[in-house]
Formats: C-alpha cells, structure tokens, sequence
C-alpha cells in the first residue's frame, strides 16, 4: 500500500504507475480516493472544531457556575449535552470513509522502482545473466514424473486416491535427496548469518491481507472453515507478519531470517495443475530468506540476496538465468522483482524456480511495521527470496543430472546430507 500523501501531493505519478503496469482500469480509482479523502479530512476537521467546542463551552460553564449565573451555566449545559453526538456522528463517518479509503488503496499498485522495465506481461521480461551451461545430452531426457517413477521415487496413483489431483508421494532415495536439497539450502543460508526459524503454519486474516495483493487470496489460500485462519502460501507470510504492529529500534536491523515450511496453494487460475508431476502442486516445502531493513539498504539487500540464490544453484550444479520482472508481470505489491529460471535439457527451455522480490514499505505500511529514531518513526522495508523450492528445484535437478542409463548423478554438495552419490534404477516393491 502506497502513501496517501502521494495520492494527496503528486496523483499524476500515481496514475503513471498505473499506466506502466498496463492496468488502465484502476485509473477512476485515483480520484475516487482523492475525493473520499478529502471527505475524511473534512469529516475530521469538524469533529476536533467540535471537540475544541466542547471544552470552551464546559469552561464557560465553569464561569458562569463560578459567578452564580445559573440561567447561562443551565444554557450552555443544554447546547453542551448536543455536542457529543455530533462528534459520534462525525467519528463514525471517519471511521466509515476510512474503511473505503483502506480497500480501494488496497487496489492501487505499488510505485514501482525506477530500473524495472516497462512491459505488459511475462514475456516482456528481461533476461539479465545466465549462470552455468545449459546443456542438452545425446541422450533422450525423460519427464521428471517418469524418471522419479522408474526410480522407484515417486507415486502419483495413490496420492490421487488418498488425496486427489495436485498431490504425490516422495518415496525412498528421492523423498532424502529431496529434504537434502532443502537441507543444503537452509545450512548455507545459516552461514550467511540468517537466523533459522519454522514459523506458524496457519495464519489469521489480517496477516494474509497484510502481505499479499487481495485478489491472490482467494486464488491462492486455503481458509480454515469455520476459524480465522488460512494455510500459508509461502513462509513470507508468517514471518512477515510476526513484526505486524512493532516498532523496530534501529540497532535491530537488519533482520535477516531463512525459514522453512510446507506451503499450501489452491493454484487457481489460467495455468492450472500440472497433470502428472511435481511442478504445480496444491503442497510442496521451501527455504525462504527474510530481510527488514533500513529503507536505504533495501536494494543493497536485494542485490545480495540474489547472490545467494544464485550461490545455491551453482553449487547443485543446475543451469540457471536471472529475469528481471517488468512492470506488467509485477504483483501489486511489489516495487522491483526477479526470478531466478532453471534450465530444461528435455524441454530446452528455462523454467522459473525462485523469486526475489523487495516490497519497499508496502507491507510494512499494511501491517504497521515501523522504525524509531530520534527524528520520529517511519515504515521498514521487506524482503523475500525462495532459496529452494522443492519439488520445483527437484524437478530442475533430475533433468539436469540424469545419466545415460538413468540413473541420477548427486553432486558433491550434497554428499554429507544423502549419504550416497548416485540414485540407480531398483525394481519396484510390492505394498
């Protein structure tokens, strides 16, 4: 959510970020909340002139009683008993255009940073470096799902019975080399000085509409029935939300944290669920890293956190590139964003993986995240990046390390957390 000092001081900036994100028809929302606002402030306006009212009258009241003129003390005690309900009239008009003013600012994007390009969708995004050597073997590459299959390493069938479409079970050699990865990814951002947290599971609404871009909810969220509470998307969520309402000292900062947990996706929309696979799942498991940080360190912190994106996958030995997200593929939220892609030797193409993205002050100023200073207070800036996602990173290391005979190749990186260096063919065993 944006300033609305920006909406009040500058509207022609706002209604160019608009613009540059491609989407026109929230432009009459610009004015809407410009007039409502200026409804607020006059609703506003006239409740402390009647608040300053009352105190006159009730030391006029104190006067008159004081020179016994109780004709005037009885009459400014009737017009005194008229002012409070019409600063209770004016509070709840306040309070009402307030709640209407909050939603549709909800609506209005985030004013994005000045290096992202300008585009109308994801296939105006731009490439920025690649990372390793995107190969494609002599060797016919399966589809993950068989290749995991012949493994021994996955069952699909049965997931669809116990839990329908969108679900699967990781089996023997691959469900360890699986929670390896995860393994790998949470030791390494530990090293880089992040503080290991498993945060909540489940988080209450008023986190969820702090942290996400309210027309991804419901496309996106599980909801309790029955509780205010939802099924986290990401670990972002949760861990974002453990500052809402705090007031940070700047000695505090910055926070850095890496966290881990299942995530839970509805994964409504024009992509759908993959039919057999790992790839779009209503469950799968994630290392995340957290900043909140200082405005003015906030694309120091980017910068770096790409780094160790990067850093992960190149000791996994996969191919990857960075893309830089331009305007139009920008969720509301979100200032500046880029996604780290894998790459493909059966598909011969990149896939996304991870993606970083700084928030600026948007969620802070939705969840009431501040820093204090001598000078005053004012809102922090958050940061997310995926360290791995998996099974969607699994999917990138079974393509990029199957051998000839079908077998998979681990890396050395991993050894100390499979045990094994290899994942050879095994016949199936009966259940």
């Amino acid at each position: 959510m944006i300033d609305i000092k920006i909406l009040r001081e500058n509207p022609d900036l706002v209604r160019e970020n608009i613009k540059k994100k491609f989407q026109n028809a929230k432009l009459p929302l610009v004015d809407k909340v410009i007039e409502l606002d200026r409804e607020w402030r006059t609703a506003r306006g006239e409740a402390d002139k009647l608040r300053s009212q009352r105190n006159k009258v009730s030391e006029e009241i104190n006067k008159a009683k004081k020179n016994k003129d109780e004709k005037t003390a009885k009459q400014l005690i009737e017009e005194a008993k008229k002012i409070p309900e019409e600063i209770v009239k004016l509070e709840e008009k306040e309070n009402s255009l307030g709640e209407e003013i909050k939603k549709i600012m909800y609506q209005i994007p985030n004013i994005i940073h000045s290096s992202v390009p300008i585009g109308k969708d994801s296939s105006e995004n731009v490439e920025l470096r690649k990372i390793g050597e995107p190969k494609v073997p002599e060797y016919e590459i399966l589809n993950h799902a068989d290749i995991v299959e012949k493994l021994n390493g996955a069952d699909f069938e049965s997931a669809r019975e116990t839990s329908g479409n969108g679900f699967y079970f990781i089996r023997g050699k691959i469900a360890i080399l699986h929670s390896a990865m995860l393994a790998f990814a949470r030791d390494y951002m530990i090293e880089q000085g992040f503080e290991y947290v498993i945060p909540p599971f489940m988080i209450r609404k008023k986190v969820v509409e702090g942290v996400m871009a309210c027309m991804d909810i419901n496309n996106m969220m599980y909801k309790i029935e029955g509780e205010d509470l939802y099924m986290i998307g990401t670990s972002e969520h949760s861990m974002i939300g453990r500052f809402i309402d705090k007031t940070l000292n700047k000695k505090e900062l910055p926070i850095n944290l890496t966290s881990y947990s299942p995530c839970f996706r509805k994964e409504i929309g024009s992509h759908g669920l993959e039919e057999k696979g790992f790839y779009r799942r209503h469950q799968f498991e994630k290392q995340e890293m957290i900043v909140i940080c200082e405005p003015e360190d906030s694309y120091k912190w980017y910068d770096k956190m790409l780094e160790y994106g990067i850093e992960v996958f190149k000791a996994l030995e996969i191919p990857i590139r960075v893309l830089e997200c331009c305007s139009g593929d920008l969720a509301d939220l979100k200032a500046k964003s880029c996604d780290l892609e894998a790459w493909s030797p059966r598909q011969k193409k990149y896939f996304e993986i991870c993606s970083l993205t700084n928030m600026e002050e948007a969620q802070a100023r939705r969840l009431n995240i501040k820093i204090t200073s001598p000078k005053g207070n004012y809102y922090a800036h958050t940061l997310n990046n995926t360290v791995l996602a998996s099974p969607r990173a699994l999917i990138a290391f079974i393509e990029n390390h199957q051998q000839k005979d079908g077998s998979l190749k681990i890396p050395k990186a991993l050894w100390k957390y499979t045990g094994f260096k290899e994942i050879k063919a095994q016949k199936e065993k009966k259940i």
